[in-house]
């Protein structure tokens, strides 16, 4: 899942934005409205968690946006007041969902998922194709009954391989799914990734490599290719 965090307290942001990675999401920051729209532009996001009272164009500007663009980006407002009226007014511009300041990290871990989970197709919460198994309501991947210790990275390679169901996933695609926004990660880290994929999935190779297009999960295990 990818989420763009925006929100002008810089410390404020870095710590949701830790927070969010601890839990294996993938994680954009912005400061102000600009940049926010800015990263929208460019970036496909599951979850756009807003501050509403920004700098540079407001927070219901660039919620505005992702309406208007037709967006599957949802949206959760971060007000800074409790009021009815303020919670009203932050759903106001079509967000999603609306969360007060001060707020608990779990509430809006909770509802961040909640949002995302929405942002996509409904599809299993249990994966399972050539003998492994993802669990992604609890992070846990499993081959032929054997756990295995991925990265969050891994995690999510392996995911969006097992949700494509024998599709082929472009490097490019993968990078969009799986990676936060960070130029070192656009050369070598897919290919370096899948060797440490393949390497803990162990054989035989259920990860095949389709020269000039991709990567797809094999429909039984058998030779990589």
């Amino acid at each position: 899942m990818r989420v763009l965090v925006v929100e002008d307290e810089e410390f404020l942001a870095d710590m949701i934005g830790a927070g969010l990675r601890r839990d294996a999401l993938a994680v954009d920051v912005a400061h102000d409205g600009r940049e926010a729209l800015a990263k929208l532009r460019l970036g496909a996001y599951d979850v756009l968690v807003l501050d509403r009272d920004l700098p540079g164009p407001h927070g219901d500007e660039v919620c505005r946006y992702v309406v208007e663009e037709g967006l599957p980006t949802r949206v959760l407002m971060l007000t800074a007041s409790g009021t009815a009226h303020a919670r009203a007014a932050g759903l106001g511009p079509a967000a999603d969902d609306c969360l007060t300041k001060p707020f608990a990290y779990g509430e809006l871990l909770a509802r961040v998922l909640a949002l995302g989970r929405r942002a996509r197709p409904a599809l299993p919460p249990v994966i399972e194709r050539a003998g492994v198994t993802v669990d992604t309501a609890r992070n846990l991947a499993v081959r032929d009954g054997r756990p295995l210790a991925l990265t969050r990275q891994e995690f999510g390679v392996l995911e969006v391989l097992l949700r494509a169901q024998g599709a082929v996933v472009s490097g490019d695609d993968l990078i969009e799914e799986v990676w936060e926004e960070h130029t070192g990660y656009r050369t070598n880290a897919v290919r370096v990734t899948l060797g440490q994929l393949r390497a803990k999935l162990g054989d035989p190779p259920v990860i095949e490599t389709v020269p000039g297009a991709g990567y797809r999960m094999s429909d039984a295990p058998g030779e990589r290719r």
